[in-house]
């Protein structure tokens, strides 16, 4: 067993430090500081590259922005579109269960239904034009769907000879 006051290294032979001198010492860090440098030596091309890099990915970033965008845009320009669409096909089939003009309805803005409703109860109750003969005699109301023809009409009737 080996003594209490005996420290492990106290049977070993002493080992001899090296000294070095200062121009010993400089070239160890000298070696050092080459080896070192030569495991980043592309350090700099490696930077520029890293930097080309982000410039691309930033310029395929703001390309794609630009493409996101223009999507963006052509399905609201679709979506206007598609709603142009159905509300002219709900004019168009809206006139004809009502009797009303298209041309009207179409016109008006707000609910097509309420329109094509309100059309019809206004076309009910306003007078249409009659057909009045030579003696001032009515014979019966006009009404080809356009007012203007109709008018052209009664006027024609109202005053020939």
């Amino acid at each position: 067993m080996p003594n209490e006051n005996e420290t492990p290294t106290q049977g070993a032979p002493a080992e001899q430090e090296r000294t070095f001198t200062q121009s010993e010492l400089d070239a160890i860090v000298r070696d050092r500081l080459k080896r070192e440098r030569e495991k980043y030596a592309d350090y700099a091309d490696l930077q520029t590259k890293a930097k080309a890099y982000d410039e691309a990915q930033e310029a395929a970033k703001s390309e794609l922005q630009r493409a996101v965008e223009r999507a963006e845009k052509a399905e609201t320009e679709l979506a206007g579109i598609k709603q142009e669409q159905e509300r002219a096909a709900l004019v168009a089939k809206l006139a004809a269960e009502k009797g009303v003009s298209a041309e009207m309805l179409s016109r008006m803005a707000g609910d097509v239904a309420e329109n094509a409703e309100w059309l019809a109860a206004h076309d009910a109750t306003k007078p249409k034009y009659p057909s009045v003969t030579d003696k001032g005699e009515v014979s019966g109301a006009v009404d080809s769907g356009n007012a203007s023809a109709d008018f052209a009409e009664f006027m024609k009737s109202a005053f020939s000879a």
